[in-house]
């Protein structure tokens, strides 16, 4: 099948399957005659699961790991697992960020009047200097 083809069934852009391969995330595809990509039900497969990883926010690096394990039969679940739980320790860093952020913003758009008047805590604190 041809790179659109393959982009309605893995859920991908034609451009990210060519970026995939061009990082070598994706093996590089079979050429047709002409010179087109043409991709096999493996090829899919691949591609389905480096969607999914990426909506799970796994990285990069993390994917081709998990590409590596996935297609190893010999592999140690210890391996995958370890994967998905440093993974899961940066999202759970991120969400305490974004906590603060939203704790910080909030606070600021409370001291913020909203008004008529030139005066707003939101510049002023984003404006202050830091050590």
């Amino acid at each position: 099948m041809n790179i659109g083809e393959a982009a309605k069934l893995s859920g991908l852009s034609a451009k990210m399957i060519r970026h995939y391969e061009q990082i070598k995330l994706l093996k590089p595809a079979e050429r047709s005659a002409a010179g087109y990509r043409q991709y096999n039900a493996q090829s899919i497969e691949v591609l389905q699961f480096i969607r999914q990883a990426r909506v799970l926010g796994f990285s990069i690096n993390q994917i081709d790991a998990l590409l590596s394990l996935w297609q190893d039969p010999q592999r140690p679940s210890r391996a995958v697992k370890e994967v998905a739980q440093l993974h899961l320790q940066e999202v759970e860093h991120k969400m305490r960020e974004l906590a603060a952020m939203q704790t910080t913003l909030q606070q600021m758009i409370n001291a913020c009047p909203g008004d008529e008047n030139s005066h707003c805590a939101i510049l002023e604190q984003l404006s202050k200097k830091t050590p």
